[in-house]
């Protein structure tokens, strides 16, 4: 099962701590989470085990605001206890998550309790140099593995041509041709053939696999008389883009917006 197929969520310690930038990282962290490295010690446990934390930054930042005699601002005490706790993993080398910041928030806003966290996965080999290992997200409490580009890309791909498909399969019965004439679109023919020509697939077959095999073998004795496994790998990828076309031919002559695009065309 594909790491972005699985989730995790522990609705025990959102009820007791909830979720917010404070405790992202710890929750993240819990040792029943699939997504966790289980490999070895990664940077942010070591530095919990030296009583480093987002929490203990923060507070540390809004006692020094008090000391100071500066206005309480939890903003900016969260900002600059972000920015020490990075500074700490920076040190360190080995396998880190980093809480990616968050979107900004206007002057004088509270931040609110977050409904998405990012988490970053690294491997950190020197202060300035580190090599990504993966994106999570959080939301609502539940954790998920961003895909990766090539997953998304192939996904995108694949919705193309389904839909490339669906458009050869709507034209496929739309062509005519005549030796005097060539091909041509008769739109109108193809709706007179639906239901009594086999050639023709009827949308309330389109899920039936009986009724798509005869149209490909009568498609196939016409546009190549031989077998298949007799043509060249070249000749079967180019009777197969063919197929392709007419089933596109096929959905565009059901399509009603095509009919009456075609009616309202000057003669």
């Amino acid at each position: 099962m594909s790491d972005t197929s699985l989730s995790f969520i522990d609705p025990v310690f959102l009820a007791r701590f909830g979720l917010s930038r404070i405790n992202a990282l710890d929750y993240f962290l819990h040792p029943l989470n699939p997504f966790r490295s289980k490999t070895q010690q990664s940077s942010n446990e070591i530095l919990s085990m030296q009583g480093i934390s987002l929490d203990t930054l923060q507070q540390s930042q809004i006692q020094q605001q008090h000391l100071q005699g500066r206005p309480y601002d939890i903003v900016s005490a969260l900002r600059r206890a972000e920015e020490e706790y990075n500074q700490q993993l920076e040190k360190l080398v080995g396998e880190q998550y980093e809480l990616l910041p968050p979107p900004e928030i206007a002057e004088g806003e509270t931040p609110a309790a977050g409904e998405l966290f990012v988490i970053r996965h690294v491997l950190r080999s020197s202060k300035i140099s580190k090599k990504v290992l993966g994106i999570y997200y959080i939301i609502q409490g539940v954790i998920y593995k961003s895909p990766s580009v090539r997953s998304v890309v192939k996904a995108n791909i694949a919705r193309a041509l389904q839909a490339l498909a669906e458009t050869c399969e709507a034209l496929s019965t739309c062509a005519v041709y005549e030796p005097t004439m060539g091909y041509t679109w008769d739109f109108e023919l193809a709706k007179k053939r639906k239901g009594g020509d086999d050639n023709v697939i009827d949308e309330d077959n389109d899920g039936s696999l009986s009724a798509k095999r005869p149209t490909k073998k009568r498609m196939r004795k016409v546009l190549d008389n031989r077998p298949p496994g007799e043509a060249t790998e070249e000749e079967e990828e180019g009777l197969r883009a063919i197929e392709a076309i007419d089933k596109i031919l096929v959905r565009l002559s059901k399509s009603e917006v095509t009919t009456a695009t075609l009616k309202d065309a000057p003669a």
